[in-house]
């Protein structure tokens, strides 16, 4: 695990790649078990959306379910889940692919969660909100009318409602992201944004594929993100 704030890694300003998070388990606790395949992945992660690839081996490999809080009988789960203690499925929530959610979190009424996502604890997903292929951390709120794809979400972070992140070039090919002035191919087809911890936007809000957003930082309402926002 190499990579640095140089390296374009805006997610936190407190931890260490080694520290954050991937299905609610630290990267370092990950590498402590890790087979072959997951090994050499950490060991190369630099950039923020490396931690998507691990991400999706780590929670699409799920077997079984472990569900500790409340699903309500009209919630559909279509895949394997993970549901931490004190958190809550309620009406109208259709969960497909395999899901990691923490404790104390509420998920709905009328979400819709695909894996593979993991999702930390404290969290709200709401009303008409879809995620996709997602890392969300501690304390982060999607509470109505947003859609999120193949993006990371810091701890605390809010959207305002109807926040949009593109995930898809026209032309169908890999996403590029800036990195000390360059960009980088992402070696992904889809890919939304990183967003650091402590970041709020504005309702309405629009983000291009690839962009992403320094900690503690804003968006106006209506704004469009078409390039990195830091400070």
């Amino acid at each position: 695990m190499n990579g640095t704030e140089q390296d374009g890694w805006p997610l936190t300003l407190t931890r260490s790649m080694g520290d954050f998070p991937v299905a609610n388990v630290t990267l370092k606790e990950w590498s402590a078990g890790a087979g072959p395949e997951l090994a050499g992945k950490l060991a190369s992660c630099r950039f923020p959306w490396d931690l998507l690839a691990i991400n999706e081996m780590i929670v699409g490999a799920i077997e079984d379910d472990l569900i500790e809080g409340d699903v309500h009988a009209s919630a559909v789960i279509e895949g394997r889940m993970r549901l931490g203690k004190g958190s809550r499925i309620l009406p109208g929530v259709f969960i497909e692919g395999n899901v990691v959610i923490g404790e104390n979190c509420r998920i709905g009424p009328n979400c819709y969660i695909r894996g593979n996502t993991s999702i930390g604890d404290g969290c709200h997903i709401g009303q008409s909100v879809e995620i996709k292929n997602c890392i969300i951390l501690t304390g982060t709120n999607v509470g109505h009318l947003s859609y999120v794809g193949d993006s990371i979400l810091g701890e605390k972070v809010n959207f305002g409602a109807g926040t949009m992140v593109s995930n898809y070039r026209h032309d169908g090919g890999n996403h590029r992201s800036e990195v000390c002035g360059e960009l980088v191919d992402t070696g992904r087809r889809k890919f939304g944004t990183i967003l650091g911890d402590g970041v709020h936007t504005g309702i309405g809000t629009l983000i291009y594929p690839g962009r992403k957003i320094w900690p503690n930082m804003s968006t106006r309402p209506g704004e469009v993100v078409e390039r990195d926002l830091r400070p």
